[in-house]
């Protein structure tokens, strides 16, 4: 990259926020369920999906701007997901990047009617998109739904919940993960090469590549959760430790995760270097994720 990757990332972050903030602001809503939504959508997010989606697209030689209707119905349903987290069901958490959560600044009720319709309009955003074509929007509305629904995120979270308290082998946690933190990166990264127009047999391998990422993802989080700051991760370390979950430190211990979460690098960058993007931007990308402080 010619910039600097902090002042890229800052960039990137902008056009995302702006493009989800102009969606929110036009629609016809009740001014309190608007100001919860902007609550959460301007809270900080790094849009990271969104960005590994652009830069995996450019990586082919893709169209970035086709990105962009895909990437914020994205984070539209990963905000959502993170409203619902918060909730005393669930987490029960009082902040989130270092702000109240949105049921502590509104409440219960406002909360969960802000993460519904971040969910149902994200759909809207892209059947009401002209830069995809019918099949294109079949297509990628097929993998959302997929990688957020009962058969994605929405399973690895129930299964994180009922994994609470319990002793479990990092096989099963790694497969919580798989469907908790890495369907959601995993849709990223696949359709940001579907819009590059890859061949079935390189989708294949970004896929590969993808899963890797999320698993990366999240030992890097259980690993910030052990040894971070917490102004920089915008949540009181050691809250995994406190709510008593399995992480893969408190499994494997905080060597052994940094040296699992090597394994998954190094598989990574094979994949980047048969799909001929190990110097490309999503290959910086992928490796300051791996190291990211925050």
């Amino acid at each position: 990259m010619n910039r600097s990757l902090q002042s890229f990332l800052a960039q990137e972050q902008q056009e995302v926020n702006a493009a989800l903030n102009k969606y929110i602001k036009q629609l016809n809503i009740p001014d309190r369920l608007r100001e919860s939504v902007l609550y959460s959508i301007e809270a900080g997010g790094k849009r990271l999906r969104p960005i590994l989606m652009k830069l995996t697209c450019e990586g082919f030689g893709g169209d970035v701007k086709k990105i962009y209707p895909a990437a914020i119905a994205l984070e539209m349903i990963h905000t959502y997901s993170l409203i619902h987290d918060d909730l005393p069901a669930m987490d029960d958490d009082t902040y989130r990047r270092g702000k109240l959560t949105n049921h502590k600044k509104f409440d219960e009720a406002t909360a969960i009617l802000a993460g519904d319709g971040l969910l149902t309009n994200s759909f809207h955003v892209i059947t009401s998109s002209d830069l995809y074509t019918d099949s294109e929007k079949l297509f990628i509305i097929d993998k959302l739904a997929k990688a957020s629904g009962l058969e994605g995120m929405v399973a690895g979270q129930y299964m994180d919940m009922m994994a609470e308290n319990q002793q479990i082998t990092i096989e099963e946690l790694e497969s919580i993960h798989r469907l908790k933190t890495g369907r959601l990166i995993s849709f990223a990264i696949e359709i940001g090469g579907f819009l590059a127009n890859v061949s079935e047999e390189m989708l294949c391998k970004l896929k590969e590549f993808a899963e890797y990422q999320g698993i990366i993802f999240q030992i890097q989080d259980d690993i910030l959760d052990v040894e971070g700051e917490q102004e920089l991760i915008g949540k009181q370390v050691g809250s995994d430790i406190n709510n008593d979950k399995s992480t893969y430190p408190s499994i494997l211990g905080l060597q052994g995760a940094k040296h699992y979460k090597q394994q998954y690098v190094n598989q990574s960058n094979e994949c980047l270097t048969a799909l001929d993007l190990i110097n490309a931007n999503i290959a910086i990308l992928a490796q300051y994720l791996a190291d990211r402080n925050q």
